[in-house]
């Protein structure tokens, strides 16, 4: 009966509260929407991405040919991520980055070109309960790498919600990507470099989870180790 009320309440919440990432926080101040992130197909429907081989799984704009212009963040400042809400949903949040050969306005993001800056995982104790610090904020601020080298990049935000994600396909996928335009940078190596899509197959231990019955005793976060420079 439990387990059977905590699946209804999950299943409720699915239906409500999704949220979009459509600014940029650069030097204290909060870009408006769809200026420096490209517009993703959910701009107004807030739908999740749920198929981690999609070609949506990259930037979410196969539907809207996005452009976006480029703001100019020095390496070793923080960079922040706004959602249009708050992050509602019980999950966690990873960021990459992708370095554009030149204009990333033309850059699609091809191949193994990601690296992940950044994450938020979940907080565990052995079984008794779980919780997810990203819940609940209106987004993300991190520092971009002081090492990294000059150049313009894509910036991939991903918040993977995880109120349904016990069955394959389940979790889902907030996602938006900025243009940024590094300076002052160093002369790293950033990795390790992976393609999205390609990152993910869907079975992830940190993908296909259920965070609700029985309470997780650890979590795995998916993707690469964070590249801190």
């Amino acid at each position: 009966m439990f387990k059977s009320i905590i699946t209804l309440a999950a299943i409720v919440a699915s239906a409500s509260a999704h949220y979009t990432f459509p600014s940029l926080v650069v030097n204290g101040a909060t870009t408006p929407a769809w200026v420096n992130v490209r517009k993703t197909n959910n701009f107004n429907t807030q739908a999740p991405v749920t198929d981690v081989t999609s070609a949506d799984f990259r930037c979410y704009d196969t539907q809207t040919n996005p452009t976006a212009q480029t703001i100019t963040v020095s390496a070793g400042s923080p960079l922040g991520i706004m959602s249009d809400g708050t992050i509602y949903h019980p999950g966690v949040v990873n960021v990459y980055m992708a370095k554009a050969p030149g204009d990333v306005s033309s850059f699609a993001g091809d191949g193994n070109v990601w690296f992940k800056v950044y994450e938020i995982s979940a907080v565990t104790d052995g079984g008794s309960s779980i919780k997810f610090p990203a819940e609940g904020v209106p987004g993300v601020t991190f520092t971009v790498p002081k090492n990294l080298p000059s150049g313009q990049y894509l910036v991939r935000m991903e918040a993977i919600a995880l109120h349904v994600a016990q069955s394959y396909g389940g979790a889902q996928f907030y996602i938006s990507c900025g243009q940024v335009n590094v300076v002052n940078g160093g002369n790293g190596s950033p990795g390790p470099l992976v393609a999205i899509p390609g990152v993910y197959t869907g079975y992830e231990p940190g993908i296909l989870i259920n965070i609700n019955y029985p309470i997780p005793k650890n979590y795995t976060q998916p993707g690469p180790a964070v590249w801190s420079g």
